[in-house]
């Protein structure tokens, strides 16, 4: 998983604009690599992406939130829709593959040990720690137990001790002397 830190230097290290496209788009769909890079514009209807050829084999709905309806706005004033497919080359061809130019964005951005899987991990997690529930995650990543979606959230050190403040007060003596004198 990505902190935000990392997120602004992966995104600063994009040198091309399809990389940079890509990953935002994974980052705000959880969508996988296939998935993202076989997008139609015919996939997107309102403000949902619905996919159909899934890992699974079932059809999901991913909802596009603000950040990435202006981004595809952007995408399509770019390529004035040349091509079926968002994510595609001069002649119009969707990408097969975009390993080389995500290996020289890590290396740009001094990120080590992260795969491109890594970025649906990364907008797990941050959904989670943004408020989002393990099962809205479940039903937007497409898997079928809720097990496996937890196996993508994890939370940060600084968000898990902000979970824990929660708790501040419950045990605490100001606040049992305060109930105490309430009660006589």
């Amino acid at each position: 998983m990505c902190d935000q830190d990392e997120i602004n230097r992966l995104l600063k290290a994009c040198i091309n604009g399809y990389t940079k496209d890509i990953i935002v788009t994974v980052l705000n769909t959880g969508m996988r690599r296939q998935e993202v890079l076989g997008l139609k514009w015919s996939d997107m209807q309102g403000e949902f992406i619905y996919l159909t050829k899934t890992k699974t084999d079932e059809d999901r709905q991913i909802p596009i939130n603000d950040d990435l309806a202006e981004l595809f706005k952007n995408i399509r004033q770019r390529v004035q829709l040349r091509s079926e497919y968002v994510f595609c080359d001069k002649k119009g061809r969707a990408f097969s593959e975009i390993k080389t130019s995500f290996k020289a964005t890590l290396r740009r951005a001094k990120i080590k040990d992260f795969r491109f899987h890594d970025l649906r991990h990364t907008f797990s997690s941050h959904f989670v720690m943004r408020g989002g529930t393990i099962k809205e995650l479940q039903e937007i990543l497409g898997h079928k137990t809720i097990t496996m979606t937890m196996r993508y959230a994890h939370l940060s050190q600084e968000h898990k001790n902000k979970a824990v403040n929660l708790l501040n007060g419950l045990t605490s003596a100001k606040e049992m002397i305060v109930k105490e004198r309430r009660a006589l």
